[in-house]
């Protein structure tokens, strides 16, 4: 895959990773604008290549009683004006065969949630739709297996397909991130390290995912030393009161701190 097809994507002519960011869901239209303003603001400044990322529904929740979105169609056409005001392009989440065309309607990139990954309907469904494709490594799978995942894709002649590794089951609350694999996934396509989610605690007994957050930046500058293509970070200006996953998201007050410290890492890997 060449980072140039995704349209409105800048910079992608240098050396830098690329990166995933903005909240977990679409709240509304005034937080997704200002995140998505902010955050451009920054990957400017960078050079980094930046997409927009935001769920338009949250089907995998451990609590019946826990937030989904504020409807499809308005949380998908929010994401169509971050697109249009800011000059970036999206990804979001699609969880079954019908999201598929609905989401390309609106979204540059469809992502596949880990869970997910290995539905033949779902993956074969959004690659019709010619978008580019997220596949999120399944928590329970090997980097190895991926492959096959992309020959999903690209098995319908879509070639814009890219891996995002988020992280494997440590036990029953907890998550590991074996850096081994990154290499190993790059065979098949470009690989993105989501860093946010692979610091989740999940399966508490609150019903209400946990986190790691202090231990972002030692992630993220793992997997820029152990060369990924790029970085999927969720960042809220208010994580304590986000409506999904707040306590594993990145404060967006530390972000262009952390981004500037990981593109002088990248610089010096590079030279190497």
């Amino acid at each position: 895959m060449q980072l140039s097809k995704i349209p409105k994507l800048k910079y992608t002519d240098g050396d830098n990773f690329f990166l995933l960011a903005g909240p977990c869901a679409i709240e509304g239209e005034d937080m997704a604008m200002r995140i998505a303003e902010r955050v451009l603001e920054i990957t400017t400044k960078l050079e980094i290549p930046y997409v927009f990322k935001g769920s338009f529904r949250k089907a995998n929740r451990s609590r019946v009683d826990s937030f989904t979105g504020i409807g499809d169609e308005k949380a998908l056409e929010i994401l169509a004006k971050v697109s249009e005001r800011f000059d970036v392009p999206t990804v979001t989440d699609i969880h079954e065969v019908s999201d598929a065309a609905l989401a390309a309607q609106y979204v540059d990139v469809l992502q596949i949630p880990a869970f997910l990954v290995r539905q033949t309907a779902l993956v074969v469904a959004a690659a019709e739709t010619g978008k580019v494709v997220n596949l999120k490594k399944g928590q329970f799978m090997s980097p190895e297996s991926m492959q096959h995942a992309a020959k999903k894709v690209t098995g319908t002649g879509n070639e814009q397909v890219m891996i995002t590794d988020r992280g494997t089951m440590f036990g029953y609350q907890d998550m590991i991130v074996d850096f081994r694999g990154i290499p190993t996934m790059r065979q098949y396509a470009p690989t993105v390290l989501d860093v946010t989610h692979s610091l989740q605690q999940p399966n508490q007994s609150s019903g209400v995912t946990g986190g790691r957050p202090d231990m972002i930046e030692t992630i993220a500058r793992a997997g820029i030393v152990n060369h990924v293509d790029g970085l999927f970070i969720e960042t809220h200006f208010d994580p304590a009161n986000a409506k999904s996953d707040g306590a594993n998201m990145l404060d967006l007050a530390h972000l262009e701190k952390l981004l500037t410290n990981l593109v002088a890492i990248r610089k010096t890997v590079n030279s190497l």
